[in-house]
């Protein structure tokens, strides 16, 4: 019984910090450019991010209402269900190595050591003119969860003359769910 007990309170305690899902409704008329990285927020390690962050492009007017939003529901099986997957994610364990792993690798799988102790933290992103390679000057920062912690430096809000963008996150019973939301 104390067996069953420990594996549930430890199945309990990993679902409580588990990545989760990750939104990101573009309601704006530019594009999104840039990257998405997971964190531990104890000790900053493990960490993920997208491998190409100039390839990650979310087009304008891209959001939950017309089913275009950026979706991801974990590491591994965003492949199949997003929009605009990421091929290659970089995975670091340690304060000096990084590798690059395949969005199928074992160690990304739901419910694995990396998963279980990540939480979406931050986006550094530059919104374009939809369609162009013109960067809408000034529409550009580091999003993220602004609570102070030892391994992130991000705002949760940023507000410029062509747009805001804030960054927050709803929790429901076992679903966490963090929003990327981009306005005109």
């Amino acid at each position: 019984m104390r067996k069953i007990l420990t594996v549930f309170g430890i199945a309990a305690a990993s679902l409580v910090y588990s990545q989760g899902m990750f939104m990101l409704n573009n309601y704006s008329p530019h594009d999104f450019h840039g990257n998405l990285m997971a964190m531990n927020f104890n000790g900053c390690v493990p960490a993920v991010m997208n491998n190409d962050p100039a390839t990650m492009v979310v087009p304008a007017n891209s959001h939950m209402g017309n089913s275009l939003a950026w979706k991801i529901d974990n590491y591994r099986d965003q492949f199949a269900s997003s929009l605009y997957p990421v091929n290659n994610w970089i995975v670091t364990l340690g304060t000096t190595s990084s590798t690059i792993r395949s969005w199928n690798h074992g160690s990304l799988m739901p419910g694995g050591v990396i998963s279980n102790n990540t939480q979406w933290a931050t986006s550094k992103f530059h919104m374009y003119y939809a369609g162009t390679g013109n960067k809408v000057i000034g529409f550009n920062t580091n999003l993220g969860n602004a609570t102070p912690n030892s391994c992130i430096t991000s705002v949760d809000y940023f507000s410029t003359p062509d747009g805001t963008a804030e960054w927050f996150t709803i929790s429901t019973g076992s679903t966490t769910t963090t929003y990327l939301q981009i306005y005109p």
